[in-house]
């Protein structure tokens, strides 16, 4: 039997629809789209399900354990937030295993290509490569011993391990050699995120002409603002073109500081991310990012081996990419249209994904999340399955 939707709208990556009566048919398949034919009190909004470009994590496991086991583990958790697609995201490790990692997560991207795939798990769609080639003073909880210098030999090594499904990386451009790679990836479609950098303005900017696209969670592991020296997050903020990632947890960037961050970079460029890892959906205690372990308490991921030192360094989020979203209209007061289109459409124009990767159209597949009027997620359907 098809399964027909009604709701008060349909946010969609290039118009809102009113009113619209959704039919899908027993492939999970959408078949029609009526706009103006939903009953006058209906009281949700449809869009699509999101796109996480930025997780190390959830449920209990990390992406660099790499099995499919717990890849399809991550995948459910994933899906039962409201993403449809992500990109498992590496953190800095030995070379050896992050070859192991890459090669273990390409082998369950072409998994997620076949029909043997579990159309309620989110798809893994390609690699975030985050480290090793960053700022040792801006590593944040990236193991110190196991940061690379910049290497075009090393980074293809990387990309044949991951089958070629790098698709995101992350450059600290001021680092000898970060231009060149930053070149080097830029002219295999590989799109760079400058992140964990210290850059002053003239670096940022020499990274962005090299062809930098994006920058990672926007203010965490950069340097600070300065009026005479605007570093590397004024240009984050003031240029156009950019893309520009942020944790809106409330924990690592204020709201305010949200807010300021949406003004500058506007609904075309922002990208809400989650930065999680593997306690996201789990109680507070010990986990792991990576190969180092961190302590989760208050909402808060801290490094262990810091908070021994008496220091507090952030180690990812237990963040989630709908209450990302929700957080976001609260911080700002953007609509729910805006919020949306910061966690599906934006992060898929940033990647250059085929023309309507993602969107709600006749014959794409029914991966749609359902809001009540307040902005909140209430549930998903992946495939046209009800997960939660």
């Amino acid at each position: 039997m098809p399964e027909i939707l009604s709701a008060k709208r349909l946010i969609t990556a290039s118009q809102v629809i009113d009113r619209p009566t959704v039919t899908i048919d027993n492939d999970g398949l959408i078949v029609s789209i009526e706009p103006n034919s939903a009953p006058a009190n209906a009281d949700t909004v449809l869009t699509s399900t999101f796109f996480d470009i930025h997780t190390h994590g959830g449920a209990g496991h990390d992406v660099m354990e790499a099995t499919p086991a717990v890849l399809d583990k991550i995948s459910r958790f994933m899906g039962s937030h409201g993403v449809g697609h992500f990109l498992p995201t590496t953190v800095t490790a030995s070379v050896e295993a992050t070859l192991a990692s890459l090669e273990g997560i390409a082998r369950t991207i072409e998994r997620a290509k076949t029909s043997d795939w579990n159309p309620t798990q989110a798809r893994p769609i390609g690699i975030h490569l985050e480290g090793p080639f960053i700022s040792h003073a801006k590593r944040g909880v990236h193991p110190p011993d196991k940061i690379q210098p910049p290497d075009i030999a090393l980074f293809d090594r990387f990309q044949q391990a991951a089958a070629g499904y790098i698709r995101l990386i992350t450059i600290a451009p001021e680092v000898p050699g970060g231009i060149d790679l930053i070149r080097h990836c830029s002219a295999q479609d590989v799109r760079v995120s400058i992140g964990h950098t210290n850059a002053l303005a003239t670096e940022a900017r020499a990274g962005i002409k090299a062809g930098a696209r994006s920058a990672t969670h926007t203010y965490n592991a950069m340097r600070a603002l300065d009026h005479r020296e605007p570093g590397v997050l004024g240009v984050v903020l003031d240029d156009d073109d950019l893309y520009a990632e942020l944790i809106c947890d409330g924990v690592h960037v204020a709201p305010e500081l949200v807010h300021l961050w949406l003004k500058a970079k506007g609904p075309e460029r922002a990208i809400l991310v989650t930065d999680s890892m593997a306690a996201a959906g789990m109680p507070e205690g010990d986990y792991m990012l990576g190969n180092f372990a961190v302590k989760v308490a208050d909402g808060r991921a801290l490094s262990a081996d810091d908070l021994a030192q008496g220091k507090q360094t952030l180690a990812g989020s237990v963040l989630t990419l709908d209450r990302a979203v929700s957080n976001l209209q609260r911080f700002t007061g953007a609509p729910l249209e805006v919020a949306a289109h910061l966690a599906s459409r934006n992060p898929a124009a940033m990647l250059d994904l085929e023309p309507g990767f993602g969107d709600l159209t006749i014959g794409s597949p029914a991966n749609l999340n359902v809001f009540n009027m307040a902005g909140e997620r209430m549930r998903t359907l992946l495939h046209g399955r009800l997960i939660n």
